[in-house]
């Protein structure tokens, strides 16, 4: 569902459901001040309300006053862009763009050939090696090897190819906090986000550093050279798992405040008008949610299989080893073993975070509607918590990579069953081979002795 900017509108001004707003309140407040009867905080509220009624979450200038999510952020798309992953540029207030002709598009490309022949160079080297090999299990080894190249020419399909949804996902991030601001009267904030987002930058390049020298060391074949191909394809996909743990805890972090001001609002004055307003404010955050999967499906699907691969090809080579070697922990073995923790990481976070964001979405928000005493309550706001009710069963919280997967942790289970199934016959054909072996061995060494 998306919610246009004029829906909203009219959903805060109350003409959707209640008639106009200010003539409603004039008239019921000239009735309650006839009596004596009027709240003077309610009477300040509705002031209050009314002045934030100006506001409009499509003008840019006050999407740019009110996006502390974009301000936090910032630096992970700045190096996104450095990385020419996500050219994506603020070009006007509150205003998220992506132009193929923009000077963070030429600077990609420019940035994309020049990786792309490295990245060529070291996959030649690469290959030349692989047909040097003749044992199976080097075959796994230098694959493996290969298919950390892939990711690399992914880039213009999965980042520049979504870049327009995602400056559309990152713009109604502003929208929607002013519109959380003209509701609830508070700037949506993110605790400690700025920080997170040094220490992940920080930690992104370290650890794509130490993760290849480690091979480099700890992997016969892998030259140290080669490692230069590597670094801004294992930076991209660690900033990958970052960037959606940043989106998936403001997602979280915003259900949480949403929920607080609910609860705290339904205590002191609870009328149709003003669950009508959490209902739209609600349902603009299911839709980022929603927008979210959506503008990173490609992205995110390629990083899914691309862990996949990685982590069945590994933990296959590290019990290749084991097969042939015993438990003997060689350079081999841990290599292969810090490969498999490094993407089963990568993979956990990014199915985990989501879980944990979508439990918050609804919760707080279905749990305070439904400690509401409807005896105490009018008609009309009976009838909008039965809409708000509804609204949150037919939009249920779950993260869609545009239906090709949900985000959950049903993804991770779903992912290691599968991974065991491939080993499975993976490892029955390892076996198969040296069953075959085996009497060619014996034959030789009869032919020896006969000698």
């Amino acid at each position: 569902m998306v919610i246009k900017d004029s829906e909203f509108e009219d959903s805060l001004n109350y003409a959707l459901l209640r008639g106009d707003m200010g003539t409603t309140w004039d008239i019921n407040k000239d009735e309650r001040m006839m009596n004596g009867t009027l709240d003077p905080e309610l009477i300040q509220r509705a002031k209050e309300r009314a002045i934030r009624a100006q506001l409009n979450s499509a003008d840019g200038d006050t999407c740019e006053l009110h996006d502390q999510f974009y301000r936090d952020h910032k630096l992970l798309l700045v190096l996104f862009r450095a990385l020419a992953v996500m050219p994506i540029l603020r070009s006007s207030p509150g205003r998220i763009t992506f132009d193929w002709r923009s000077w963070a598009s030429i600077y990609a490309y420019c940035f994309y050939v020049v990786s792309t022949v490295i990245v060529l160079i070291v996959g030649y080297e690469r290959l030349k090696i692989l047909q040097d090999t003749k044992k199976f299990d080097e075959y796994i080894y230098g694959v493996l090897f290969i298919i950390f190249l892939v990711p690399h020419f992914w880039i213009p399909f999965v980042g520049w190819g979504v870049a327009k949804h995602v400056a559309v996902y990152k713009t109604m991030w502003g929208a929607f906090q002013v519109r959380y601001y003209r509701v609830t009267g508070t700037n949506l904030q993110f605790p400690h986000l700025k920080i997170l987002i040094v220490m992940f930058s920080i930690g992104c390049l370290v650890c794509a550093i130490v993760f290849l020298l480690s091979l480099s060391f700890l992997l016969e074949g892998f030259a140290l050279w080669h490692t230069s191909a590597y670094y801004h394809i294992i930076t991209m996909l660690n900033m990958n798992s970052a960037l959606w743990y940043i989106n998936c805890r403001g997602i979280r972090v915003a259900s949480s405040s949403l929920s607080d001001r609910f609860r705290k609002d339904v205590a002191i004055e609870c009328t149709a008008a003003m669950i009508s307003q959490y209902r739209f404010l609600w349902l603009n955050l299911s839709e980022l949610l929603q927008a979210l999967g959506n503008a990173y499906a490609r992205t995110y699907s390629t990083y899914c299989l691309f862990m996949f691969a990685n982590i069945t090809i590994a933990i296959y080579g590290a019990l290749s080893e084991v097969i042939d070697h015993g438990f003997g922990f060689s350079f081999k073995e841990i290599g292969l073993i810090v490969d498999t923790v490094y993407c089963s990481t990568l993979l956990f976070i990014f199915c985990d975070c989501s879980h944990n964001a979508t439990l918050q979405v609804a919760q707080g928000v279905q749990d305070t509607l439904l400690g509401i005493n409807l005896l105490k309550v009018d008609h009309p706001t009976q009838k909008e918590i039965d809409l708000f009710i509804q609204a949150i069963e037919m939009n249920p919280a779950i993260v869609s990579l545009k239906g090709y997967a949900e985000v959950n942790r049903e993804l991770l289970t779903a992912s290691i069953a599968t991974i065991a199934i491939y080993l499975v016959v993976l490892l029955q054909f390892k076996l198969s081979l040296i069953s075959q072996q085996m009497p060619i061995e014996l034959m030789e060494i009869k032919h020896s002795h006969k000698g």
